[in-house]
């Protein structure tokens, strides 16, 4: 039985979140998303039903503009997926520009939609928010410093949100290491990434939704991590 109210899943225009979306649908649920900009997954979802709202998190007027279109498409929202992310290199030229970006995308976008929609949540029994954070910030990373701290205080969102919003909202979050590669990776590159886990594979977009599917049906889980790393802390 799936709730009537939509599920709301943000940068799904593209890889992990095109597929968690897609699947979503399959499962029976109504789906609105963010995109950034037009990727021909965007009209795939388009075409299987969901709604597209365009959304620039890069800053706070493109949030609040993103909040209030929302409440004018549904007045309930059986889930947020926070998935829109942002990596970008951190460069003497480009560093506080690239931080505030990435800290506007994992962090203020994040905090700014739960706190303002927890109204429509509230509307739906049950009801969760997941954060998609990254397996990174279990050891840092001493090249890509904000990217990894701003997924950080994602993670630390996941416990406050969880303590201010029990019971009637569930909030977790899920922290993938390597998905999926891009198409442009070489042999040497994809070798070595995958020596980093215990278990080797290559695992693709759906181990994430799996991992998604277990927090929207568990009741019994909240300000949780789940780790999706391929047995990276083990090796």
């Amino acid at each position: 039985m799936t709730s009537s109210a939509p599920i709301l899943i943000t940068g799904a225009g593209q890889r992990v979140g095109l597929h968690c979306a897609q699947r979503l649908l399959e499962d029976g649920h109504r789906v609105i998303f963010s995109y950034r900009s037009e990727r021909p997954g965007v009209q795939t979802l388009r075409d299987l039903g969901a709604t597209a709202l365009f959304a620039d998190f890069s800053n706070e007027a493109g949030i609040v503009d993103f909040i209030g279109e929302l409440k004018t498409r549904t007045d309930s929202l059986r889930a947020i997926v926070h998935n829109a992310s942002e990596w970008l290199a951190e460069t003497p030229d480009t560093d506080a520009a690239a931080f505030t970006r990435m800290f506007n995308v994992h962090m203020l976008a994040p905090y700014l939609i739960n706190l303002h929609c927890a109204d429509l949540l509230q509307r739906s029994t049950p009801a969760d928010i997941v954060h998609i954070s990254d397996d990174v910030t279990r050891k840092g990373s001493s090249k890509h410093i904000g990217y990894c701290a701003s997924k950080a205080g994602l993670e630390s969102l996941t416990l406050s949100f969880a303590a201010k919003y029990a019971p009637a909202i569930k909030v977790n979050a899920i922290a993938p290491a390597l998905l999926l590669f891009n198409p442009e990776d070489d042999a040497a590159y994809r070798a070595k990434a995958l020596a980093k886990s215990a278990l080797g594979i290559e695992p693709g977009s759906e181990v994430i939704y799996q991992s998604l599917r277990y927090l929207l049906d568990n009741p019994y889980v909240t300000g949780t991590t789940l780790t999706v790393n391929g047995g990276r802390h083990i090796k």
